[in-house]
């Protein structure tokens, strides 16, 4: 059973290092979370290191602009590693073709940028369905549109064999008070209509490799057992843990704020249930990160 606890510090002597969630656990896409931030200043002033381990499609350098934009300081993190790099450095690699068609929000075009750690990376261009290789998704065109709305544009795809590049495996993600869909919702749909997707993010090993190169940059070297990763997805950021071997800590007030009945603390039975339906076992839980 998951240890209830009530502050980060309860356990945070026992890390060096903290692999961080960034969206409903440390900001809520609008806003930075202050209690979250106060624990991380806090921890770092007693020698820890934050990697900041989003599922964000952004390349790092986006995802900092955005947490300026929402009021996250600098001083409560070290690095970063997002999904939407690890996701590029592979789709630079050529895994889905030169030729992609592109599914994404507006302003997610910087995702082809030239990214400069890749030996001898491919051209990469946007092209319609017709002309592809292969399929990047940063995220739905419309992140309140039910996925299925993609049917007609993924059957042609699945018939011509193309496979999916997903920059982000979340399904949702609760930007304020809004559930809105994310890549990993039509990654999940393609893959349930017999396509193929890739998958570069949370709980998928690639993601923690960066990290842990990101840990490593700090001039820290940091052994799993000394790791503790944070976030409020158990189809993410706990299972990635998990397969990982490392300790995890399951921020309930998140995405599962209602199925564990968490207003300052989790209800201990609603929890229990919860995580026993999703067959997931983090190491802790607490309602949210402070």
């Amino acid at each position: 059973m998951s240890r209830i606890i009530t502050s980060l510090s309860d356990v945070s002597a026992q890390y060096d290092a903290l692999f961080v969630d960034l969206w409903g656990c440390v900001h809520n896409g609008v806003a930075a979370l202050p209690d979250a931030v106060a624990a991380l200043q806090a921890y770092r002033a007693s020698g820890g290191k934050v990697v900041l381990v989003t599922n964000s499609p952004r390349p790092r350098a986006g995802v900092e602009k955005q947490l300026i934009a929402f009021g996250v300081p600098d001083d409560s993190w070290d690095t970063i590693a997002t999904s939407g790099d690890s996701a590029r450095s592979a789709m630079f690699r050529g895994v889905v073709g030169q030729d992609v068609w592109h599914i994404g929000y507006p302003g997610d075009e910087r995702f082809f940028e030239p990214i400069g750690v890749v030996k001898d990376p491919i051209k990469v261009r946007a092209v319609p369905l017709e002309e592809a290789t292969g399929i990047v998704c940063t995220g739905p065109y419309d992140p309140l549109a039910d996925p299925s709305v993609m049917r007609p544009q993924f059957l042609v795809a699945k018939q011509r064999g193309l496979k999916l590049l997903c920059a982000n495996p979340d399904i949702v993600v609760d930007r304020g008070e809004q559930r809105e869909w994310c890549a990993g919702a039509l990654a999940q749909l393609y893959t349930e209509m017999g396509g193929e997707s890739l998958y570069f993010g949370k709980p998928h090993p690639p993601i923690y490799d960066l990290a842990r190169r990101r840990l490593a940059t700090l001039g820290a070297d940091v052994p799993d057992n000394r790791i503790l990763a944070i976030g409020d997805g158990v189809l993410t950021d706990i299972a990635g843990a998990m397969g990982e071997d490392i300790d995890s800590l399951f921020i309930s007030g998140g995405l599962a704020a209602a199925e564990t009945k968490t207003r300052t603390d989790p209800d201990p039975d609603a929890l229990s249930l919860y995580l026993k339906k999703e067959m997931s076992n983090p190491t802790y839980t607490i309602g949210y990160l402070r």
